[in-house]
């Protein structure tokens, strides 16, 4: 009785298990939707995230990722990037287009494989510019053309049977997508020339830009036709953000003003001091983000570092300006420039000449501005009579009429004056003259200790002596 008793037991707690687990089962067809927002400028942080986001859906088993977006536009290289990766990815990919994506924007939003946009929203204006909002010359526009129209491309046609006729029809416009960037190119019906494409949510749903507007991110998950969903919003952490910021081209820029505004007012003051400290603390905080996104290698750094030791070494070490300043000015450059590109060691091959250019400009116009704004600050902070570091630079003009000499005047005095040898004089040592010990050189060879001796002239600040006793002779 009692086994039969442990045996019901056991079968009643199997068969709760069973329910439980077939309970589990039914609940278990969620929907899981990853959201990820981009909400600011597109930037390496974006592209980041975008990565971040990617692999987490996946290793979620997410069926679903819905880009929240509102941005004017950013970076090509990292808009490229993302749409790449957005192309190449297993999990449908939705973008929300909640007021603007232009420029970059308009780029990953082609990417996706749906686009929904609120009321008011808009897309296109995707003409390259630079940091000044002036178009870039024709060859970055005819970069982003093709760009746009592959992306277009890669959506593939629609088939369209009539009675008649099959067509292929293009679900999403390549030579729209191109209207986009170049206000050259001509659509009928579309885009005149002269503007650049954009469209408004009933204009983008009629060509095929938009599958329809919506009010929230809610209402595109119902469309889709999913009953049971849950929305796990990928948000980045306080490192990530201060990654992203630091990142940023024009926090780049100010870094390395303050690198170089540093190293110039360190050498202005006596010693090693804040200034130093100052660009060493820039320096750092100007690679390690890079380091970190995977932009700064080890040998970039390297040529960074090496620079300014030789920089080091031509103003401190050898005279003048030469081989040693300039492959320092040169590598010092060169570190901060490739710290920017996506190159692996000498490989540009996936980089586009737009981020060659942006860095290019970045370090250039920032080395110049912090020389420029250096010797103004300088003036201002160490020469001004009213300067709160006036007193750490030497301002007084030395004048001669007020007794300012360069050349020491007891030595010139001392020509024709006798004394002693202090030491053995062969032919240089040291002489006593009134009483003062004197270094001295012989003009006739060896000159023993305590021998008598006068001197005959003063060149170079180097005293001459020679014996008295043979001179009185």
């Amino acid at each position: 009785m009692k086994i039969k008793s442990a045996f019901s037991i056991i079968l009643a707690l199997f068969t709760i298990l069973t329910l439980h687990i077939k309970s589990f089962a039914a609940e278990d067809d969620t929907t899981l939707v990853y959201k990820f927002n981009i909400k600011q400028e597109i930037a390496p942080a974006i592209w980041r995230q975008t990565q971040q986001v990617l692999e987490l859906a996946e290793q979620d088993s997410a069926e679903l990722i819905i880009i929240h977006m509102n941005t004017y536009g950013g970076t090509v290289v990292d808009a490229d990037s993302i749409r790449t990766a957005l192309l190449n990815c297993k999990i449908p990919v939705y973008v929300f287009i909640d007021n603007n994506a232009a420029s970059a924007g308009a780029l990953i939003s082609v990417a996706c494989d749906s686009i929904f946009m609120s009321r008011g929203a808009s897309i296109g204006a995707a003409t390259v510019v630079n940091q000044t909002g002036q178009a870039m010359p024709d060859k970055y526009q005819s970069y982003m053309r093709s760009t746009m129209r592959s992306t277009a491309e890669a959506h593939g046609k629609d088939t369209i049977i009539t009675a008649t006729d099959t067509i292929y029809k293009w679900k999403r416009d390549p030579q729209i997508a191109e209207a986009m960037v170049d206000q050259s190119i001509y659509v009928a019906g579309i885009s005149d020339t002269g503007k650049v494409l954009t469209f408004t949510p009933s204009e983008a749903i009629k060509h095929g830009f938009c599958e329809g507007q919506v009010k929230d991110i809610d209402e595109i998950i119902e469309r889709s036709q999913i009953k049971k969903y849950r929305i796990e919003e990928y948000k980045p952490s306080g490192l990530e953000k201060l990654i992203g910021f630091l990142v940023h081209p024009m926090v780049s820029g100010i870094l390395i003003m303050a690198i170089f505004g540093g190293i110039y007012f360190e050498m202005q003051t006596p010693g090693i001091g804040f200034p130093l400290a100052i660009a060493v603390l820039a320096a750092i905080t100007y690679f390690a983000p890079l380091y970190l996104e995977g932009l700064a290698a080890n040998w970039e750094i390297a040529l960074f570092i090496v620079g300014l030791i030789l920089i080091a070494v031509e103003i401190f070490v050898i005279p003048g300006f030469g081989i040693a300043g300039i492959s320092g000015i040169s590598l010092v450059l060169g570190g901060l420039i490739l710290s920017l590109l996506k190159n692996v060691r000498f490989n540009f091959d996936g980089v586009d000449p737009i981020s060659i250019a942006v860095a290019f400009a970045t370090v250039i116009i920032s080395v110049t501005t912090s020389f420029l704004l250096s010797l103004y600050l300088s003036q201002k902070i160490f020469t001004a009579k009213s300067g709160p570091l006036r007193n750490l630079a030497l301002n007084a003009t030395q004048l001669t009429n007020e007794g300012y000499i360069g050349i020491d005047t007891v030595q010139k005095s001392m020509k024709g004056k006798t004394g002693y040898a202090h030491t053995v004089l062969r032919p240089s040592g040291k002489v006593i003259i009134e009483g003062e010990i004197m270094d001295a050189k012989s003009e006739m060879g060896f000159i023993e200790k305590g021998e008598p001796i006068i001197v005959i002239r003063d060149e170079a600040s180097q005293l001459y002596v020679e014996p008295f006793d043979d001179r009185r002779s």
